[in-house]
């Protein structure tokens, strides 16, 4: 069996920068340990595989090289613009998903897109584990929790930029990856996000966690709309809006490689 692959760098509009997702417009589902080893083989953050239902409509499942992800933004941004380009004339996609509900993602101006996601707010957290505080070269200010990953708040830009992670230890806090973010001078806020139990060291640019960083942020700093860049060596800038009680999350994308794998 032969599948057309597309890797497309998402949060970008240069090759070489964002954050890399392969994508495999499929007929019908695979084998979960097919999907699993195409995704391993890809070695990318995440591969997106998606199903046509009616036009316009799809059904997405997201793999990392280690496990099935139950929300990606990067790899939904991907697909988009997959989508997008092989239908010129469409303006709206909706994706039915497992876990977060129906993502809709809509053209922008200026070839920009614009994915809506459920608000993921993270709760306070007392009792934080010492894998956590051990994992991380510089301690947090706070710390807090969504269904996601462990949310490390820092006082400043730069603690952000310079900490570093033992990422044996952060693996340790499995099935949550960590977020480290503090306020920024250049844009309203920044992040790096780091998934050791789930995908890998550090990923480039992770647009499913400002569904919970975006809504924290808006409202410490009273804004509903706000940049946000991912402090990765790559990368990546996303427009967040806070807005009747989803989260919208602007990027753009370029493509990197189309071709086909042999299964």
């Amino acid at each position: 069996m032969k599948l057309k692959v597309q890797f497309v760098n998402a949060f970008t509009d240069v090759v070489f920068k964002g954050n890399s997702a392969a994508v495999i417009i499929i007929d019908d589902w695979l084998d979960d340990n097919v999907m699993q080893l195409i995704a391993t083989e890809n070695n990318l953050s995440e591969t997106a595989f998606v199903k046509p239902l009616v036009r316009g409509e799809y059904e997405i499942r997201w793999f990392s090289p280690i496990t099935e992800i139950d929300f990606c933004g990067h790899a939904t941004l991907a697909a988009s613009f997959v989508v997008f380009s092989s239908d010129v004339s469409l303006n709206t996609i909706t994706f039915l998903t497992k876990t977060v509900g129906d993502l809709i993602v809509s053209k922008q101006a200026g070839d920009s897109m614009q994915m809506s996601f459920p608000v993921l707010l993270p709760r306070p957290l007392s009792n934080i584990p010492s894998s956590l505080l051990n994992g991380l070269s510089i301690a947090p200010k706070e710390v807090l929790l969504n269904q996601q990953a462990y949310f490390v708040i820092y006082n400043d830009e730069s603690d952000v930029r310079n900490v570093v992670t033992n990422n044996e230890l952060l693996k340790e806090l499995a099935p949550y990856d960590v977020v480290v973010t503090s306020v920024s001078t250049q844009y309203d806020f920044v992040s790096r996000y780091f998934w050791p139990a789930n995908g890998g060291d550090e990923d480039p640019v992770t647009g499913s966690i400002h569904a919970g960083l975006a809504p924290y942020w808006s409202v410490k700093l009273n804004k509903n709309e706000l940049i946000a860049f991912q402090a990765s060596k790559r990368g990546g800038i996303l427009k967040c809006k806070i807005d009747n009680g989803r989260v919208l999350i602007s990027g753009k994308a370029i493509q990197y490689l189309e071709g086909e794998i042999t299964v």
